[in-house]
This record gives C-alpha cells, sequence and structure tokens, in this order.
C-alpha cells in the first residue's frame, strides 16, 4: 500500500472570510472530502461559483484524485493578490502541482510576507499543509513551515498542523518515529479525531506492525462508521496478513458505503483479483472498462485476470493490446512477466523467454522476484541448465540463510534434470530445517527413488518411512495421496526383496486409503493365494 500523505488532510482554516452560507457549503465539501466523496465535494463547491475559497479547495480535491493538471488549473484561477495571502498560497500549490518547487517557495514567502501577526499561523499552517499534501520529497523546507506555524500558535499542538507535521515526516525514510508522535500529539489535542487514528493505522501498516494496525483502523470506523478510507485500508492489511477471506469481506463493506464510481469499482475490481477471485474480478473490470475503455490499469488486469482464469487464448490479445495503449513509463516489470507466460502458453516460448529475461535486465532490483518466473520458463523448454543456474544466482544472493521456498524450486529443477543426489542433498537440508514440513520428506524419498528406480538398493525406503510417520502424526487426510504412495513403495519393496508377508500390511494400508486401488488389490489377492 502506497502511502498517499495529501489523502484524508485534515482540512485547515482559510485566512480569509467567507459567508455563512459557503462555511456550511464548505463544511459539506470537507465532510465529503474526508470520506474520499470526490462528486459529492465537487458539487457542493461548485454551486459556490468561482469564489477563490471554492476554488482552492477545488484544487485540493484534484490534487487528492491525483489529477496534478486539474489542481493546477483550480488553483491558478485565484488571482494572486498581495493583500491575500491566501490567493498567494494558491499560487505555491499551482506551482507544486506542476512541479515547480524553486516558484513555490517564493510564493509562499510572498504570502508570508504578506500575511498580518495574528494571521500568521493560519498562513503558516496552510503552507505546511500545501507541502504535506505535494509529492515533494525535500522535508527540511516543510517541517521549517510546521515550526513556524508551531511558534506563532504559542507552543501549542494544533490537530490540523500536527497531522499534517506527520504526514510530512512520513516522505522520509527514516521519520516514522517522529510522524507517529506527531498523530499522538494530534490525538492529545483531540482524542476522538478519526483522521488521527486512520494516519497511525496507516503508519503500522507501513512498519508491519498488524495487530496495532487493525487496532488504530477499528478506532477510526468506531468513531465513524462511515469513514470508507479506514475499511479499504483495513482490508488491505488483512491481504498483507494473508486474511483474504477478512479481506474480501471488509474491502466489500468499503464498497457498501463509499461513493459509487467507476474508480470505486476499479478499486473492487483490483482487490478481486488480488485476492484470487479472477471470475468475479473480470466481471467487474469488463464493467468498468464498458465506462472507460482506455483506464490503463483495467485493461492490465483483464490481460491478467484472463490468464489466471485459464484463458490464454483471450489473455495474449488483451496483454498485446494493452501492450499497444501502455506508455513506456507505464510498463511494469509484471507486464513483461505475464506476456512472457502468455506468450509461452501460446507456444510462443522462445519470445516469452527473451521477454522475462528482458524484464530483468531492466529491473535489477526485482531481479529475485523475477527469477522465479524466468526459471520456470526455461522449465517449460526444458533447458534445465539454465533454470538450475538461475535458481543457484537467486539463492547465492541470499547469502548464509537461503529461503527454504528456492531450495525446493532448485531440488526439483535437480530431480527435473536428473540430478537425484543433488536434490536429496538439498531436500535434506531443507528437512534439517524445517523438520515439520511435512512434504518435504516425500520430495526426499522421490530423489532417492530416482537414485534407485528398480528399488533394489533401498533408497527411498527411511524417506517414505519417514514421511508416513510424520504425516500420520500431522493430518493423516491431508496427505492421503501421498500415504498411498508410500505405502506402495514399501509394499513392492519387502515383495520383491520376497517378504511377503512384510510387504502385505503395506498393500493392506493402501486398500485402506484407497479402497478402488485395483494394483494394491491385485498385489493382496497374490499374495494371499501363495500363502494357501
Amino acid at each position: 500500500m502506497n502511502f498517499k500523505p495529501w489523502k484524508l488532510s485534515f482540512l485547515v482554516a482559510l485566512s480569509v472570510s467567507g459567508s455563512a452560507a459557503f462555511a456550511q457549503s464548505a463544511q459539506t465539501a470537507q465532510k465529503s472530502l474526508e470520506l474520499e466523496r470526490y462528486n459529492e465535494a465537487r458539487g457542493a463547491l461548485l454551486r459556490q461559483g468561482q469564489s477563490p475559497e471554492a476554488m482552492y479547495e477545488l484544487g485540493r480535491l484534484y490534487q487528492m484524485r491525483e489529477m496534478p493538471d486539474s489542481a493546477a488549473f483550480y488553483f491558478s484561477k485565484i488571482t494572486p493578490n498581495a493583500d491575500s495571502p491566501m490567493s498567494l498560497v494558491a499560487a505555491g500549490r499551482a506551482a507544486l502541482a506542476k512541479g515547480n518547487e524553486a516558484e513555490a517557495a517564493n510564493q509562499f514567502d510572498k504570502a508570508v510576507k504578506a500575511t498580518k501577526k495574528k494571521e500568521a499561523f493560519n498562513t503558516l499552517k496552510l503552507i505546511a499543509q500545501a507541502y504535506a499534501e505535494s509529492d515533494v520529497k525535500d522535508t527540511a523546507k516543510a517541517i521549517a513551515y510546521v515550526n513556524a506555524a508551531q511558534t506563532a500558535n504559542k507552543g501549542k499542538d494544533d490537530l490540523g498542523l500536527m497531522i499534517a507535521r506527520g504526514d510530512i515526516y512520513q516522505k522520509s525514510e527514516n521519520g516514522g518515529g517522529e510522524s507517529m508522535g506527531s498523530y499522538d500529539r494530534a490525538l492529545i489535542v483531540d482524542p476522538n479525531s478519526v483522521m488521527a487514528n486512520y494516519r497511525k493505522g496507516q503508519l503500522y501498516v507501513r512498519s508491519r506492525n498488524f495487530n496495532e494496525a487493525r487496532t488504530s483502523f477499528e478506532k477510526a470506523i468506531s468513531l465513524d462508521a462511515n469513514f470508507a478510507p479506514a475499511y479499504r485500508d483495513l482490508a488491505e492489511m488483512y491481504y498483507f496478513a494473508k486474511q483474504y477471506d477478512l479481506a474480501l469481506s471488509t474491502f466489500q463493506k468499503y464498497m457498501s458505503i463509499a461513493e459509487k464510481t467507476p474508480s470505486t469499482n476499479a478499486k473492487y475490481a483490483s482487490f478481486l483479483y488480488l485476492t484470487g477471485k479472477y471470475p468475479e474480478a473480470l466481471t467487474e473490470i469488463q464493467n468498468v472498462l464498458k465506462i472507460d475503455p482506455n483506464n490503463l490499469t483495467m485493461n492490465r488486469l483483464l490481460a491478467y485476470s484472463l490468464y489466471e482464469n485459464k484463458q490464454n487464448d483471450l489473455a495474449l490479445p488483451a496483454m498485446e493490446k494493452y501492450m499497444k495503449m501502455a506508455p513506456a513509463n507505464k510498463i511494469i516489470p509484471e507486464d513483461n512477466v505475464y506476456y512472457g507466460k502468455m506468450l509461452m502458453g501460446a507456444g510462443r516460448t522462445d519470445e516469452g523467454v527473451a521477454i522475462i529475461e528482458k524484464a530483468i535486465q531492466a529491473n535489477p532490483d526485482k531481479a529475485g522476484d523475477l527469477q522465479n518466473d524466468l526459471a520456470q520458463a526455461y522449465l517449460a523448454k526444458k533447458d534445465y541448465a539454465k533454470a538450475i543456474a538461475t535458481y543457484q544466482a537467486k539463492i547465492a544472493a541470499q547469502g548464509d540463510k537461503p529461503e527454504l521456498a528456492d531450495q525446493i524450486y532448485l531440488a526439483r529443477a535437480y530431480e527435473q534434470n536428473k540430478q537425484f543426489a543433488e536434490a536429496d542433498k538439498l531436500y535434506g537440508a531443507v528437512a534439517t530445517a524445517r523438520p515439520t514440513y511435512v512434504p518435504v520428506y516425500l520430495m526426499r524419498a522421490r530423489a532417492n527413488f530416482g537414485l534407485d528406480p528398480d528399488s533394489k538398493q533401498g533408497t527411498a525406503k527411511p524417506h517414505y518411512e519417514k514421511f508416513i510417520e510424520v504425516a500420520k502424526a500431522n493430518d493423516p487426510t491431508k496427505y492421503k495421496e501421498g500415504l498411498v504412495e508410500a505405502n506402495k513403495y514399501l509394499g513392492y519393496y519387502y515383495y520383491q526383496k520376497g517378504e511377503k508377508a512384510t510387504s502385505l500390511p503395506y498393500w493392506k494400508e493402501v486398500i485402506a486409503l484407497d479402497p478402488n486401488d485395483t494394483q494394491a488389490s491385485t498385489a493382496i489377492t497374490e499374495i494371499t493365494k501363495r500363502k494357501k
């Protein structure tokens, strides 16, 4: 989840006067903005005509919607006036929206100079919020305005200023502590601040402290049951915690109270895709595309979801359409990975491998994530040597503590290349590191069977026996197929050694697990007939 510091920021009081009618309308718009009900907010503000206050809030609204050109347009509709500090702040915000930080600083400086002493706090607070809601990463200037506002307020903490301070510190790599401290200070000012609790939840998610994040989000919801963004972020938190059922049900709650727009529908489609509900995702994606056929994200997820839904014949043309319409700077590594997989699924294996290799070269920082896909592509080509080399490179980059999953992938590649001794060694390492992982004993038994396919030496025997032991101690119903395989091996092993009495119980165990197994029935008949 990417933190957007401008989302739901506390709306500070404007340093200009306005009518009671506008104040009421602005309050309605403010509440709508907090709830991310942008159409409602826009309607309330447009009803105020071309007033500076309305244009200012419309600029903020479009900034929240990540539409910087529209944001700059509305901020620029307020004519800079030396007698109106707010108009100069608006000019600075228009410059920030366009990415012109130097011009923004110049306009903010003018606003401060034009401000009367008794209004200094309001102006400084507006500027601090402008930086909090922008994409500016350099926090030094922003914090200087926060500190100046604090001084102008005689050192007293202000709810909106503390939230802006926390948002600013979230932009810096090591600002988490200061950010959390700011939100705590905001809660001292107002213990019932929905925004401060919500912000704390977002910060806890960033630090992967999911228990505290849930507590903060639930507190925000208890204070305002219609605060839709908290449900959305709580759902995302459940997703990160791999609690997918809770994630989906919480997101559906968000959908029930969020503003009904193509944007919220697109978010729901994205969430369905993320939680593996591909048929449902396809339905939502196609509904959004009927209204917004050029929606880049939905075109991407259409191709992804078709592929995951085993419709590669439709996924590939959808992906090719998306790749043509997406600007080069919008192509992400996953696009090339999916495209590569689709090409391989269509029998164009060499093209698919080339695209995934290109994705790794273009994104070396994500090589670890993409190497699994590349190795799988090599395996699909039956180029086992390159698959093995890819997994080896990934594991080597992990240092002294390689991921167990990657070791298993490498062991499987060794098996496919008939390098059974190397596979056995890796499976043994995994079993030592994680003795409670039941499947690894079955994997190791199979590798040893590869070393002794006639079962004369019985190299697989101790591993099948160990698998039976740990599987029965864990959950036999979960490992039924593996138990059938293990008992068949042991039954055959003793049978071909001439130890029929020892062989018979294993075949009977197979029948107990699968009464329709003809191989076991035949073996039992043969053994009991010979006994008679």
